[in-house]
């Protein structure tokens, strides 16, 4: 990067990390530490739960995720409107009624505290491996930038961003996710102009659009039923809803940004306007590697879009041999430059013969291609059995360092970590929350100062900061981290969904039934992904509605003859 790349960066993440410092004056106890006394009005609590979702992987791996498979992976968010109308009328009356600090509270006044403790023990390792994927996937792209160690990249990341989260609380998490958020939807907007100003000029971006759709890149929705299909319409309204409803519903990250909203009316607002933003927000990111893909069908494209990687591997035994396959995939290369052309002046033309020939001819070629990537990949895993051979995480990034003018790259740069920030800080948060208010407070200490309880609270959310940094080490190698971290989740979000929906609509079910039920069925949940047996989406369904089923038969067994 530049000097003036440099200066953008740092400027940024300092910017940031002093304004957390300084919203975070007052804190006096768990009020105004986890809840900010309830204060917030509903944009804060839109943004704020966007930022906790949006994290770096978002802005990171979905342009890459549409680069490799098209955009059909917005199809995932397809039932998080609908979970947002459920969530606003059973859970958010039922937490403000309460005045909770944790979601998980509300499961021992209705169950028992084994019930309380086991929930809130699903979190806490759901959340606390979750987050640590979310600091290395910032950490990938400096390592990279740089040649810096991951390990020690790691570590630098979450030092940082522990700065302003463990003595700033909700009220930092919160604002510094509104400032942040500011800051990446201009970024994210400027990157996307750019790189449709960076296509030949003959070329605009209707004429990218179709060439986008005709190489099966604008694949939005996908109606064909496959219970092993990652991404469908299928899946991602009845899958994405299971997830959605329990991320919301029941995850302490996104639960402790609106329990701090001002009033039942300002959460729901917040939750319902998250609804109708979500899913036009990430159809706007993925279209953006949708676009790259297409800038790569005119310019040159690396083999393999980790050059740091690859740089190492040209050092070894094999570095002759992938030369000679890049040589080959860049003369492919050239060949796709001009049948794109082609294909863009067919499409331009109106002639649909013309323009399937020329897609015929373009896939086939991108076919071999994709070959001799296969090829290069094989050589660079036996120069070393280490190596991570899955690029996604990489290919926005190349496009942003080798292609963005001087001062936006460094802009992009802090854009990727203020997003990693805004989800990790409020993930620290959440699991500082939940282990201070579920397992000290309720099982160690209950009757302590309020001033110890704010000393305990920035001390376990340093802790979980130091935890996810140690679990960031070993999360470079994952693959596409987007869906990485949604995997993680499907493995716990239906059985914790599903522990909840018992407690609200099961009324005569008690806490040793739905224990052992929701016991019972994170086994099923684990054992049915070990086995590949449906995508990562149904998990969240089958968890829940397990639950759901087994809670019910226990009590009809064993609960009412006792």
């Amino acid at each position: 990067m530049s000097p003036l790349d440099w200066m953008v960066l740092i400027g940024t993440l300092t910017t940031i990390i002093l304004y957390g410092v300084w919203k975070s004056r007052g804190q006096q106890n768990l009020d105004s530490y986890f809840l900010d006394n309830q204060s917030m009005p509903w944009y804060i609590i839109l943004l704020s739960i966007i930022g906790t979702q949006a994290s770096a992987i978002t802005f990171i791996s979905a342009p890459g995720q549409a680069y490799t498979d098209g955009m059909r992976f917005v199809q995932y968010y397809f039932g998080l409107p609908l979970a947002m109308v459920v969530l606003c009328i059973t859970f958010v009356p039922i937490f403000h009624k309460l005045k909770v600090y944790t979601a998980y509270e509300y499961l021992e006044q209705r169950f028992d505290l084994k019930t309380r403790t086991l929930a809130s023990m699903l979190f806490l390792i759901q959340r606390g491996l979750s987050t640590g994927i979310s600091i290395c996937a910032p950490s990938i792209i400096l390592s990279s930038l740089l040649g810096w160690n991951l390990y020690w990249t790691n570590m630098i990341m979450g030092g940082l961003l522990i700065i302003y989260t463990v003595v700033g609380g909700t009220r930092a998490v919160a604002y510094t996710q509104t400032f942040q958020l500011i800051i990446i939807f201009s970024g994210m907007f400027l990157a996307g102009w750019m790189v449709v100003h960076l296509l030949p000029p003959d070329v605009g971006f209707k004429q990218a659009l179709q060439v986008s759709g005709k190489m099966d890149k604008l694949n939005v929705i996908v109606t064909k039923f496959d219970w092993k299909d990652k991404y469908n319409i299928w899946s991602g309204i009845i899958g994405g809803f299971f997830l959605a409803l329990s991320y919301f519903g029941t995850d302490q990250s996104q639960v402790g940004r609106y329990l701090t909203a001002k009033s039942v009316k300002e959460s729901r607002l917040g939750l319902l306007m998250n609804g109708l933003v979500k899913v036009p927000m990430q159809f706007l990111i993925l279209l953006i590697g949708a676009m790259v893909f297409v800038f790569y069908l005119y310019f040159r494209a690396p083999i393999f879009f980790n050059e740091a990687q690859l740089a190492r591997a040209h050092k070894t035994e094999q570095g002759p041999a992938l030369l000679k396959l890049e040589d080959q995939y860049t003369e492919l290369g050239k060949v796709k430059q001009q049948q794109v052309k082609q294909l863009a002046a067919a499409l331009e033309a109106d002639n649909n013969a013309q323009a399937d020939i020329a897609k015929k001819e373009l896939q086939q070629t991108d076919i071999r291609s994709a070959a001799i990537r296969t090829e290069a990949l094989s050589l660079i895993k036996a120069s070393d059995p280490t190596a991570d051979t899955g690029d996604t995480n990489y290919i926005f990034l190349h496009f942003v360092v080798n292609s963005l003018p001087k001062g936006l790259v460094g802009l992009l740069i802090a854009i990727i970590f203020l997003a990693a920030w805004g989800s990790i800080a409020a993930a620290l948060n959440s699991l500082a929350s939940t282990t201070v208010v579920d397992v000290y407070q309720r099982l160690y200490n209950a009757n302590a100062s309020p001033g110890h309880y704010l000393m305990i609270s920035r001390l376990w959310t340093l802790i979980w900061g130091i935890f996810c940094i140690v679990v960031a080490q070993f999360a470079g190698s994952l693959g596409s981290l987007i869906e990485v971290v949604n995997v993680l989740g499907s493995w716990f979000y239906g059985v914790t969904l599903g522990i909840f929906l018992v407690a609200f609509y099961l009324k005569k079910v008690g806490g040793t039934a739905t224990f052992w039920a929701a016991i019972i069925a994170e086994i099923v949940v684990l054992v049915v992904y070990w086995i590949g047996a449906v995508s990562f989406l149904w998990l969240n369904a089958i968890g829940c509605l397990l639950v759901l089923l087994l809670a019910w038969v226990f009590h009809q067994f064993f609960e009412q003859k006792a």
